[in-house]
């Protein structure tokens, strides 16, 4: 069966934009054109495709990942296992580190000095008690969250609105960026991720690379961080994810 380009991104949840920076480089070259020019895709790019995906969602540069996906000695049972070791890895580190979920943390009862009307002014239908117990239970005991603790407490409604501006300020751009189909491992991309990451520590705590991407990982995998994301632009919360990783993985 032949997929087209924009199947094949709608399928796989990338841009088109992705697929022909992978086609460019040969990472993912399509088995077909179409008379007219046109990519085609048959089941075996597909397979590929979905390969690629595993691996980037790892945190392996388009390069390395090329390497292992050419190595004539590998097989799908290699690959298999391969991937099984590194996301085993990767889940006791994640249980090991010690990730702060941002708006819980920014929002929840944290000597929060605001009247009712200037907290709907500042969080609209965000609930800042929604989340506070869960966000206590999970990260009350971590640095990152007694030094986001002691930020809060000194800021006031002037202080949370410009949070806010910044933080709005930045999801525009990011949101601009996304359309104009750059890839999320492109310098434009990857420097608003490390904007945001800044963004976090000016704000509330350290956001090492490795908090960052445990955010990143949290963005979607919880449904009402990839709403806050989605809501700004659809797909945000997994290019955006796409775009931390390979921001961290170059300043590694």
């Amino acid at each position: 069966m032949a997929w087209t380009v924009g199947r094949v991104a709608k399928a796989a949840g990338v841009t088109v934009r992705t697929l022909h920076h992978y086609d460019e480089i040969g990472l993912l070259s399509p088995s077909g054109r179409s008379p007219a020019g046109y990519r085609r895709y048959d089941d075996a790019d597909l397979e590929r495709l979905q390969l690629i995906r595993y691996y980037r969602e790892l945190g392996f540069p388009l390069e390395e990942i090329a390497t292992i996906l050419d190595d004539p000695d590998a097989d799908p049972a290699a690959h298999l296992r391969r991937q099984h070791e590194l996301l085993t890895g990767r889940i006791t580190r994640l249980r090991e580190m010690v990730a702060a979920i941002e708006f819980a943390m920014e929002a929840s009862r944290m000597d929060i000095r605001l009247t009712p009307e200037e907290r709907f002014e500042v969080f609209g239908d965000f609930d800042p008690d929604a989340h506070a117990e869960e966000a206590q239970r999970r990260w009350g005991g971590s640095e990152a969250y007694r030094e986001s603790a002691r930020r809060v407490a000194g800021y006031g409604k002037e202080d949370w609105l410009r949070n806010k501006a910044e933080n709005e300020d930045w999801g525009r751009r990011f949101a601009e960026v996304m359309a104009s189909g750059a890839p999320a491992d492109g310098p434009a991309a990857m420097a608003l991720a490390e904007e945001h990451r800044q963004l976090v520590s000016r704000w509330f705590y350290e956001c090492t690379y490795e908090i960052h991407t445990g955010l990143a990982d949290m963005y979607v995998a919880d449904g009402r961080f990839t709403a806050y994301y989605e809501a700004i632009r659809p797909g945000m919360a997994a290019y955006l994810n796409e775009a931390i990783h390979a921001n961290a993985i170059s300043r590694a």
